[in-house]
């Protein structure tokens, strides 16, 4: 009989979870690179993972590597804004021109119906970008 394979390291994570799971294992012993590493797995198998890329911008603030910091940033706005741009399209044209009336008289929107504010985390996140290119 042969031994496949002996590889007595730990298994890489698979899910979501156990990548997180390494990441604050990472961030409590002081690993910084290491944590930033796992976060960045876990974006890459959730592209929504608020979670994960508000630690990786915090990760690369101590770092002060504010340009890996706007990357994630301007990674984590395109991916909200092409969710939410996503989801206003599968809305009937009822909740629609209910939807910006409301708007519109609650003062959330433009007289074009544009938005004046952005959802979250996404307006969040460009108050960050802005202290992010002023340090740059």
């Amino acid at each position: 009989m042969k031994v496949a394979h002996l590889n007595k390291e730990e298994p890489e994570p698979i899910t979501v979870h156990d990548w997180l799971a390494r990441a604050k294992e990472a961030e409590t012993a002081g690993d910084a690179e290491a944590a930033a590493r796992a976060y960045e797995k876990v974006i890459r198998l959730d592209r929504l993972h608020e979670f994960a890329y508000n630690r990786l911008m915090i990760i690369y603030r101590k770092l002060k590597e504010y340009q890996k910091e706007l990357k994630v940033i301007d990674a984590g706005i395109a991916a909200y804004q092409t969710f939410f741009a996503s989801h206003k399209k599968k809305k009937s044209k009822k909740i629609t021109d209910l939807s910006l009336r409301l708007s519109k008289a609650a003062g959330l929107t433009d007289k074009k119906g544009n938005s004046l504010y952005a959802p979250e985390p996404v307006g969040r996140w460009k108050k960050r970008k802005a202290v992010v290119e002023k340090r740059l």
